[in-house]
Parts: C-alpha cells; structure tokens; sequence
C-alpha cells in the first residue's frame, strides 16, 4: 500500500530576511502618494454606526473616531492623543444634502473672497447658484498609539466644531518653553493633545462634538521627527 505523503507547510521566510529588505519596494512612494485616512465623527446618522447600512463598521456606534482608511475604531470617551502637525482653513462649496456628489463641489483657500459672494440663509453662506459655503478647518495629525506607535491621519472641523478648533490652535500657541536663550513658543508638533468626543444639545437636536486638552509635550526624538517630517511634507505643497 502506496504511503501518503503529508505536505508540510511552507516555512515562513526569517525575519531577519524581512529586516535586511526592510523598505525595499517603496523607494518611490512619498506622502503626497499615500491616502492620508480622515478621522470621522461618528453621528447618529452615520451609516458606518447603523447595522443594516452598506456602510457599517463593525462594532461602530455614535460617538466613536473611526480611521476611514483603516476602518479602526476609537473609544470616544477615552479619546486618543495626537500630535498636530500642520493647519490649514479651507471654504467648501456644497449642494444640499440629496442634490450633489456627497463631496465638495468646489474647494476654495483661506484668502479666497467666496464669502463676500454669499448671503445669509438659515445660517448657511449661501452661494447664487443655490449651493453653500462650509468653512472648515484642517487639522494634520499623528495619532499616537499606547506602544508608541503612531499613524497620520486628518482631522476636519466645521460648523458648531469651528470654535473647537480655534481653542485648540489658541491652546497650542499658548504653550511656551524656556532654554538658555529665554522662553519661545515651540512648534505645534512639540506636545501632544487629547481628542475626545462629547454629547451636544441644541435647538432641539443632539449630536457628537470634539473635546481638546494637553497631553504633554512629545518625549521621543523618533516621534518628534516623525511628526516634523510630515510638517515638512504638508508645508512645502
């Protein structure tokens, strides 16, 4: 009787062999390359929070930071710190909700002149073309892992969430260290911050906003090019 042979599993390459390629194959993939994950709010009206939605995210609900790249999840009562690397504002165009892409129509710098070019409706900047004007504030991050680790990502704030990140740029350039020269403001991405999410009520309505606070400043060197690096790579666009 003929003996069957068991074919043994292919052994896994040394890891030593993954280090001597470490980086081979992305020689020329830069940042501008890559998708740089938005990290979402998650509302009520989220699909990723909604079970029977297309969209939903295991394990998601409202109030939660959802990495959209990654699909990872984040508790929104613990929050996650982050390192700001680099802010921009932006004005958005955008059809009503329904009507359009589900993107922005049109995207405009800080020093555009598309405000004037609106009136007030409802307490949208309304355009005469019947779309409106979002400002929005970006803002580029690291997020920062417990181990150590960290991961860029983009943090978006309109409407009622602009305020939030106006008191955050004020509590970054309120930070201030002192040397042997005497005391300057660090760059942003010299302390880490705190995101969490709360609960607001409004006008009969409830929904998921941002909280900020100071997680201290950055103890790693590694971390702290790290988040330089990417500053550099943002500025010079």
């Amino acid at each position: 009787m003929d003996e069957v042979q068991v074919k043994k599993p292919a052994q896994m390459p040394s890891t030593i062999l993954f280090r001597e390629d470490a980086d081979k194959g992305f020689e020329n993939v830069r940042q501008e390359s890559l998708a740089l994950p938005i990290l979402k709010l998650l509302q009520n009206s989220s699909g990723e929070a909604q079970k029977r939605n297309q969209n939903y995210v295991e394990d998601a609900e409202p109030g939660m930071l959802l990495n959209t790249v990654t699909k990872k999840l984040y508790a929104g009562e613990q929050g996650i710190n982050v390192i700001p690397c680099y802010y921009r504002m932006e004005y958005q165009e955008w059809a009503e909700f329904g009507t359009g892409s589900g993107r922005p129509e049109q995207m405009y710098p800080d020093n555009s002149d598309i405000l004037s070019k609106t009136t007030k409706d409802g307490g949208k900047d309304r355009l005469q073309n019947g779309n409106y004007i979002l400002t929005v504030h970006q803002n580029y991050v690291l997020i920062v892992g417990d181990n150590g680790s960290a991961e860029t990502a983009l943090i978006s704030m309109s409407s009622s969430q602009g305020k939030v990140s106006r008191k955050w740029q004020s509590l970054q350039m309120s930070q201030t260290m002192t040397d042997a020269t005497g005391t300057f403001t660090p760059a942003s991405y010299s302390h880490m911050y705190n995101i969490s999410t709360v609960l607001n009520s409004g006008k009969g309505n409830q929904w998921y906003g941002y909280a900020v606070k100071t997680a201290g400043p950055v103890a790693s060197a590694s971390l702290y090019q790290r988040a330089k690096d990417f500053n550099a790579s943002l500025s010079n666009k």
